[in-house]
């Protein structure tokens, strides 16, 4: 549908990257380029994960809504020589899909907690670390930020907060040199795009799962904004679409 395709990926060999929801999908997809890049990679799951996907990270399960969980994340880290160049934030959550009228305040929480909070956890725990090595903080955006979807109250709204965190880390965190990417996300074959197609409720579900971008396209593009060459950039708000990526792609 997008006719897009991986782009280059610099080599990483001495950058220490953490990423978060990596058990399947994109999360996945990136620690495998990651590694092959020659990044030494700390991969966090939830739930279930590709343990083929994660061979040569070092992987813990990881819940971003759990403080305990985050603080065994970061001994981890610390474990391996307490070096952190990049936190990759791509633990995320659509649930619950419907119409608002019929969903309560309390249903939206989990989406908060996931896409909004527990962004922020992680990202005050990494912030000794990245103060450090003076490095990069990348979070897995989304569309659905600016684009109201029909049935995606929760995941609009909470990645539109998330989009304004990112804002704000760039603005806050900039003087200690740190570095702040939203990267948007376009329709992908993944799991939540599974769950999207079973609810129906907006031109999105309609997607033949064939059309879908593979999840090895936006994996490059997080795992290009890893590296070095992603320093040069200014932009905070990029997406998977925009020129710059696409033509790395014909050069690919």
């Amino acid at each position: 549908m997008f006719n897009l395709a991986p782009i280059p990926v610099p080599d990483l060999s001495g950058r220490t990257v953490l990423v978060t929801g990596a058990g399947r999908g994109i999360g996945a997809a990136l620690v495998h380029t990651l590694v092959s890049r020659g990044a030494t990679v700390f991969a966090g799951f939830f739930g279930a994960a590709d343990m083929g996907a994660l061979a040569g990270a070092i992987t813990f399960p990881l819940d971003v809504t759990d403080a305990s969980s985050v603080n065994a994340a970061l001994a981890q880290v610390q474990n391996f020589g307490g070096r952190l160049d990049v936190l990759v934030n791509n633990a995320g959550v659509i649930a619950p899909i419907g119409h608002l009228e019929h969903l309560t305040a309390d249903s939206l929480r989990p989406a908060f907690e996931v896409n909004v909070i527990g962004l922020h956890r992680m990202t005050a725990a990494c912030l000794p670390l990245l103060k450090a090595s003076r490095g990069t903080i990348v979070n897995a955006g989304t569309g659905a930020a600016t684009t109201p979807m029909e049935g995606w109250t929760a995941y609009c709204t909470s990645k539109a907060a998330m989009r304004m965190l990112t804002l704000m880390q760039a603005m806050e965190l900039k003087p200690h040199g740190i570095q702040s990417f939203f990267i948007g996300i376009p329709p992908t074959d993944t799991m939540m795009q599974g769950e999207i197609r079973v609810a129906g409720l907006n031109p999105i579900s309609q997607i033949p799962q064939a059309k879908l971008v593979h999840p090895d396209v936006p994996a490059s593009v997080l795992a290009w904004a890893c590296s070095a060459e992603a320093r040069a950039v200014d932009e905070v708000l990029l997406d998977v679409r925009q020129d710059r990526f696409t033509t790395m792609m014909s050069l690919g």
